[in-house]
């Protein structure tokens, strides 16, 4: 690992706020990684320099602040080694990339396709195709995990037949960290004929997106998720696929022309990209993708799954503590549970300490019915992070441990 990640948190200021009187620890790398300094000063310089909208005007301001996006949706083609740039979709997020995807098969899904789904998936991942397959008629079907959290391959393969017209699967659960093996998924669904589509939300941050490599036809991610701006995502789809369907939604800068009788529209993205769009929140996202790429993806990878070897370490060494899942491949977070507390009253008592984790549902609760549970705990460090600020993890969950078994006990601590 060349990169020093010791300096790394100069880089964000708000880690040296203090929450409740205590120094921040911040957990919640999963749900949104906090912003670097140059984003927002890539962003600033939008702002203050080139604010104007996009493909509309033939003034300097709108012909600068047009170069800027297609510079940056050049800059995230090459973060995910799209073939062309013709094959980012600025998006929202990855549940807009997601859910306008749904949207556009509508037009090309009958009654007895199939769309298959994992237990595992994000709720963006799940209900949009849910929901295509009740509108359409189509069988929605969604493969099982294994009792260690893992994805059950062996259904995936006998539940694939000639109707599967699309399997859509994440490459990292947010839930139990689990890192399917998409290269076999993508393989298997294309032996099969049927088309795939990644939600790559949690893996973006710490593995190298290469499309091509993958393989994949579609793939969706958010912004911050890797550090950019909120209301940011990409869409990817192979060039082909994205002539042939259709928008989903309708409106300025998507047509080519517009008569009485009929509409014809834009190439893509453009054919995609309806309205205006968020364009300084879009040229934050490339500068984030810089900045992953300046410290290496790879050197990001090993220092999260040290920090998350860690606090598995740590927290499997506290009795009350139960951890979820136990997937061979495990990335990004880390969810558990404490013995006779509720994962909101473990959430709120960290809060006081000054640590911010995640608890609920987490936008999975097929999984977590499948696993028989109503929440759990979510700790997902970030490279930022430290060592020490997992052993406050673990001496905080101590010290919550000892309070409230001592007041069911009835002592006075």
């Amino acid at each position: 690992m060349s990169t020093d990640f010791s300096t790394v948190r100069e880089d964000f200021p708000i880690l040296r706020m203090k929450v409740n009187g205590k120094s921040l620890v911040y957990l919640d790398n999963a749900a949104t990684m906090q912003m670097p300094r140059q984003v927002m000063e890539a962003a600033e310089v939008q702002q203050l320099s080139r604010h104007a909208n996009v493909h509309r005007g033939i003034h300097y301001l709108s012909e600068s602040s047009t170069s800027e996006m297609e510079r940056s949706r050049d800059t995230l083609r090459d973060f995910i080694n799209a073939r062309s740039s013709a094959e980012v979709i600025f998006t929202s997020g990855a549940s807009q990339s997601l859910n306008m995807l749904a949207q556009s098969f509508a037009a090309i899904i009958e009654p007895g396709d199939e769309i298959l789904v994992t237990v595992m998936e994000h709720h963006s991942n799940f209900v949009p195709w849910q929901q295509l397959c009740l509108y359409t008629g189509a069988a929605f079907k969604a493969v099982p995990v294994t009792e260690n959290g893992e994805l059950d391959m062996e259904e995936l393969r006998s539940m694939l037949t000639p109707r599967t017209r699309l399997v859509s699967a994440a490459y990292v659960s947010n839930l139990l960290g689990t890192v399917n093996p998409v290269r076999e998924i993508v393989r298997l669904a294309h032996e099969n004929g049927s088309l795939v589509c990644l939600d790559c939300a949690q893996a973006m941050r710490h593995t190298k997106l290469d499309v091509q490599e993958l393989d994949c036809d579609f793939a969706a991610f958010s912004g911050h998720k890797i550090g950019g701006p909120t209301g940011t995502g990409v869409l990817y789809g192979r060039l082909e696929l994205l002539e042939k369907l259709p928008p989903a939604y309708f409106g300025g800068g998507m047509v080519e022309r517009v008569r009485l009788e009929d509409t014809t529209f834009a190439a893509p993205p453009l054919k995609f990209e309806t309205g205006t769009p968020n364009i300084t929140g879009n040229i934050g996202l490339a500068a984030a993708a810089r900045y992953i790429n300046a410290l290496g993806i790879e050197d990001i990878a090993e220092r999260e799954n040290a920090l998350l070897r860690r606090a598995t370490e740590l927290l499997s060494a506290l009795p009350e503590v139960e951890i979820v899942g136990h997937p061979q491949n495990r990335s990004g977070v880390l969810s558990f549970n404490v013995r006779c507390l509720h994962c909101f009253d473990v959430a709120s008592m960290l809060d006081r300490l000054g640590i911010a984790v995640r608890s609920g549902h987490h936008c999975a609760q097929p999984l977590l019915d499948a696993m028989g549970l109503d929440g759990t705990v979510r700790v997902s460090p970030a490279f930022y992070n430290t060592f020490e600020e997992l052993d406050e993890l673990a001496e905080g969950l101590e010290r919550i441990i000892k309070v409230t078994k001592g007041a069911r006990d009835g002592n006075h601590l």
